[in-house]
């Protein structure tokens, strides 16, 4: 079985040379995001590992079954850049990948802490000598009501650490609905209601059709004077002109944002000597009070491990469980 795996960064690399040898997989590094430059790769090839740079659409679904490709593995657990229903149509098997929750959501509590205690500026000023407190005064979140949108592994990890500092916990998961495993911890509620009543909103749900823009500005109208908004999920979630706005209006005290919408093409590259054309990211950076970092939340060697050993297990077990159907229907 050959597979090829796009997007390898040179830290995964490791971990591919063992697991493909654990597994007894022939497997093919590419570097670079899957396109219409490299996809003559894949002819004969049962399937292909991409990470969420890879584009693929209509078009590139149906160059990669035409080359025979039966299986499609992203080593992420996201997979909206995977037009899914059309691989399905095609007879294509795409299967993502998972972690554990720890790393984003101690990132996520970190961002939370970094936004009260106005890390950036207080940052800033150090670096240039000035080290007075005026304006620095922060807030605890023992005295916040922080609200959780979405209660998947992630949303529950941020749930069970946020028990450490005593604040009020409000969840609510427009696709999963209460999980009682959690109502010791947080107390459920509606998104109009968890926006009016929390200090501080954190996102952990998907990127889907009716997750897009999920913040907006009827959001923002029913939330807080001085909300703190945390994403470390997908910007896609928040609708970017809305944000602006909040941000210029000062409704929003602090954003942190580990992702952006249109990050692609910039976040995970080396972008030094270009100009990078994106009006709304470089105009959101320079805000004192908004801290951006380069959608690495997940980026733990413990992830980047199970990343790399889910794509390639997929494969695996897909064959043997359609050896199985074979050998049950003879």
């Amino acid at each position: 079985m050959k597979i090829i795996a796009y997007e390898t960064r040179q830290d995964e690399q490791a971990y591919f040379d063992k697991i493909k040898e654990d597994l007894g997989i022939n497997v093919f590094n590419v570097c670079d995001i899957l396109s219409e430059e490299n996809v003559h790769l894949t002819r004969n090839v049962y399937g292909i590992s991409v990470l969420g740079h890879s584009k693929i659409d209509i078009h590139m679904i149906d160059a990669l079954a035409a080359n025979g490709v039966k299986h499609i593995s992203s080593r992420t657990i996201g997979l909206n850049h995977i037009d899914l229903a059309y691989a399905r149509k095609k007879g294509l098997i795409v299967t993502n990948s998972s972690y554990q929750p720890d790393g984003v959501a101690e990132y996520t509590i970190m961002m939370m802490l970094m936004s009260l205690r106005k890390y950036k500026q207080a940052m800033f000023r150090g670096n240039v000598n000035d080290y007075s407190l005026t304006g620095l005064s922060g807030r605890e979140i023992k005295h916040c009501t922080v609200g959780v949108v979405g209660t998947g592994s992630i949303g529950t990890a941020v749930i069970y650490l946020l028990q450490a500092f005593g604040c009020k916990v409000l969840a609510c998961s427009p696709t999963l609905g209460r999980k009682p495993e959690l109502e010791p911890y947080a107390q459920f509620v509606d998104l109009e209601t968890l926006y009016r009543e929390s200090d501080i909103i954190t996102l952990h749900i998907p990127l889907a059709e009716n997750t897009r823009h999920i913040i907006n500005e009827e959001s923002f109208k029913i939330m807080k004077d001085g909300v703190v908004i945390i994403n470390c999920s997908r910007g896609e979630l928040i609708e970017i002109n809305a944000l602006i706005d909040n941000i210029e209006n000062s409704k929003i005290s602090s954003l942190a944002l580990d992702v952006f919408e249109d990050e692609s093409e910039i976040y995970h590259h080396d972008r030094r000597l270009d100009i990078i054309a994106n009006r709304n990211m470089a105009y959101l950076r320079q805000f004192p009070n908004v801290v951006m970092t380069q959608h690495l939340a997940f980026y733990t060697e413990n992830a980047t491990k199970n990343m790399v050993t889910g794509s390639l297990s997929s494969f695996v077990k897909e064959i043997e469980q359609h050896q199985l159907l074979v050998r049950i229907e003879c």
